[in-house]
């Protein structure tokens, strides 16, 4: 027993978990993520109350998760990362590892706009659809929100100005939620007399909006709506397989821009 308390509290005084509890404390303090918040609680319980199909109340959030989810997460984590340049400073000067200030800075970070929206949007679904849509519906928009935080911090760390950074970010969250769709459908009408289902289904991996999208229009029987390429979705994603390789997909879109941005912070002269 006392060795297990030990163990734990050794765990406890990892310095990233000490730097990420530092950072959900001084963001708690920023208010913006309670504002943040009480915006998705009222937002979810609107669309909830409004809706007598809870099905409807789903489909009404899942617009507004897909375009401000990634807005907040990418800003928000960005503009904080600049305006903390002097604790990252501080924190270089201790005999710590770079690798542990950078990615315990993602952890709290991460850790507290997760947090908001599973108690903003995860309760409301809790209890208007506690099934297994509505909780992919949370799983999809946690999992976006790690992914826009990770491009956050690798788009700190491309630029050393503050408003390039933040030009970066909102570019990244242009191009995932309008622009990528837009040169989809340009491509899909410049080449109609090829077959393109593969093609189609790849490019949906490039992209984590459209991943977490097509997960929900499928459990909300949207697919039909469809047409051809809603089939094409739900005989894909809707297999084993494919729900494997979405997941995973999501998962390198949160690794992938994590592991690059903290390769740079290392070598980067501050």
């Amino acid at each position: 027993m006392e060795k297990a308390e030990n163990h734990k509290a050794g765990i406890l005084d990892l310095p990233m978990l000490k730097i990420a509890k530092y950072v959900v404390y001084d963001i708690l303090r920023n208010k913006f993520v309670l504002a943040y918040l009480l915006f998705l609680l009222l937002v979810s319980m609107s669309f909830f109350n409004l809706e007598s199909d809870p099905a409807k109340g789903m489909m009404s959030l899942l617009n507004i998760i897909l375009i401000v989810l990634p807005l907040v997460s990418i800003v928000f984590a960005t503009i904080h990362l600049y305006n903390s340049y002097e604790f990252t400073e501080l924190m270089l000067a201790q005999p710590l590892r770079r690798s542990d200030i950078f990615l315990g800075q993602y952890l709290g970070m991460a850790a507290s706009l997760c947090i908001a929206f599973g108690i903003g949007v995860g309760v409301p679904v809790l209890l208007y659809e506690g099934t297994m849509r509505g909780a992919i519906l949370v799983g999809c928009g946690l999992l976006l929100t790690l992914a826009f935080v990770s491009l956050a911090f690798l788009s700190t760390v491309l630029a050393r100005d503050k408003a390039r950074g933040i030009g970066i970010a909102l570019l990244l969250w242009f191009f995932c939620t309008i622009l990528y769709d837009g040169l989809v459908l340009m491509g899909m009408f410049a080449f109609s007399d090829y077959p393109l289902e593969k093609v189609i289904i790849g490019l949906a991996f490039l992209n984590p909006v459209d991943l977490a999208r097509i997960a929900m229009l499928l459990q909300l029987d949207a697919a039909a709506l469809m047409g051809y390429t809603g089939a094409l979705f739900q005989h894909f994603f809707g297999s084993f397989w494919g729900g494997g390789l979405s997941v995973l997909a999501m998962l390198v879109w949160i690794v992938a821009p994590l592991w690059v941005a903290t390769r740079i912070f290392r070598k980067k002269d501050i």
